[in-house]
């Protein structure tokens, strides 16, 4: 069912951005314009694990420095049929742990130093496998497409907005030309970023699926996911908030924050769904 929601919204993503091409140059502005996105998704996707690890200023680690945590990601792997990710360790106080990387291949798991101190074994497990759900189910594909493509329709929108400011490229007495831009400036980036933002939280529940079923039992994950919670609230991340769709909780999450415009789902609800999965063997 995710995976269905996923690439419908992936679509309407898509008929976004053909639409503002249309607008701009008609058939040869969809073609154009759909040509960028693949140039772009090509380049975020080759690149996304470089970039996720510089946001972040994470370091690699050995397994000689964290004996245990490469044991639980090894066993992890070994279950997901992946093959063994690098590891990272990211310079944060606060609990959390994300995963990178454009291919299983070239997959990339990082945990903050304050999750090492934090969790238990147990729930240590239950995040990493989590991380390795998103390995396993290409979501570092799909993220890296659907933030690509939204980009661009936002870029688009910012280049119109410059155009109708210094008169390029509009006949004044064009009233709906006038009104289209404007549709076109202030609503394709709105809808880009709420399509987009809903695949990020639609992924995130798969991957909690997917975590759960490698350790064989929700209820890891579940108590990880209270406690990276509390602690989201409480202990600053001092990460790039443009890396902060990376990790497993929000690191920059606030009450404030419009649901609709999260990169992740409701910790509540997340847990509320681990809860009423069976044990599994």
């Amino acid at each position: 069912m995710n995976s269905l929601k996923t690439w419908t919204l992936m679509g309407i993503l898509t008929v976004i951005l053909v639409l503002v091409g249309r607008f701009i140059g008609g058939a040869t502005g969809m073609l154009f314009f759909l040509l960028l996105s693949v140039a772009m998704n090509f380049f975020s996707y080759w690149m996304s694990g470089t970039m996720a690890i510089r946001m972040t200023a994470s370091v690699p680690v050995s397994e000689q420095e964290q004996p245990e945590l490469y044991r639980i990601v090894r066993h992890l792997a070994g279950r997901a049929n992946l093959p063994m990710p690098e590891i990272y360790i990211t310079p944060s106080p606060q609990p959390n742990a994300f995963a990178t990387g454009r291919n299983p291949q070239n997959a990339k798991v990082a945990v903050t130093e304050g999750i090492l101190r934090t969790l238990s074994p147990r729930e240590l497990e239950g995040v990493l496998a989590h991380e390795m759900g998103h390995v396993r189910n290409h979501d570092i594909l799909i993220s890296s497409m659907a933030a690509t493509i939204a980009g661009v329709i936002t870029g688009i929108a910012n280049i119109l907005q410059w155009g109708m400011i210094f008169g390029f490229g509009r006949n004044e007495e064009d009233n709906g030309g006038v009104v289209g831009e404007l549709a076109t400036i202030i609503l394709a980036p709105i809808a880009a970023t709420v399509v987009q933002l809903a695949i990020s939280r639609s992924r995130e529940y798969k991957a909690d699926a997917t975590g759960a079923r490698l350790v064989g039992n929700p209820n890891p994950l579940a108590d990880a996911l209270e406690r990276l919670e509390t602690y989201s609230q409480h202990i600053p991340s001092g990460v790039n908030p443009s890396a902060s769709h990376l990790f497993i909780v929000n690191p920059l999450r606030g009450e404030s924050l419009m649901q609709l415009f999260s990169t992740h789902p409701p910790t509540e609800e997340r847990i509320r769904r681990l809860r009423q999965m069976r044990v599994l063997g």
